[in-house]
């Protein structure tokens, strides 16, 4: 029997938005990469996978969800910072990502397809008042959420964390 994990170190960090629904977030008695990690990695370029992810120590992990990456001197010196974390922990080299100029989640005019067709297997509707006034982090969670090929099980979770549901 595998030992059960305790709470994230994420969980009450002043400074990182860290959601309920990530506490879920385990595999192969790992807590994965919360959600701020994940955004602040798509937005520098760099994937990072669970396993050596799983051997950063938790001031690391913490600290690479404090770090700001509002400007492109933060988004150099993240990058730079996981990349040495990455070489120091495996190895290999990090993986570098194409960033997408245009993320879905930074559209305030329209709510992504894949979100949509999502909500509408829960029977939900999301107004696209309600996509606007979502932060950055949790639009983006959403569609890390609803991609086609993921387990989704945290989805509506998250739809319900997020003040979605309407009924």
């Amino acid at each position: 029997m595998k030992a059960k994990l305790g709470p994230s170190e994420f969980k009450n960090v002043k400074g990182i938005e860290y959601f309920k629904f990530e506490e879920d977030f385990i595999e192969e008695n790992v807590r994965c990469i919360p959600m701020i990690v994940r955004f602040k990695m798509d937005e520098t370029g760099i994937k990072l996978k669970l396993s050596a992810w799983s051997r950063f120590l938790p001031e690391e992990r913490i600290e690479l969800a404090l770090i700001k990456t509002t400007t492109i001197a933060e988004k150099k010196y993240y990058r730079r910072f996981l990349m040495e974390l990455i070489a120091k922990y495996t190895d290999s080299g990090a993986t570098e990502l194409v960033i997408d100029p245009f993320p879905a989640w930074r559209n305030l005019q329209q709510i992504p397809a894949m979100l949509i067709e999502k909500s509408e297997e829960l029977h939900l509707n999301i107004s696209i008042s309600q996509w606007q006034n979502l932060t950055d982090i949790k639009r983006f969670a959403l569609l890390k959420l609803c991609r086609p090929g993921h387990e989704n099980k945290n989805f509506p979770k998250a739809v319900t964390e997020f003040g979605l549901l309407t009924h």
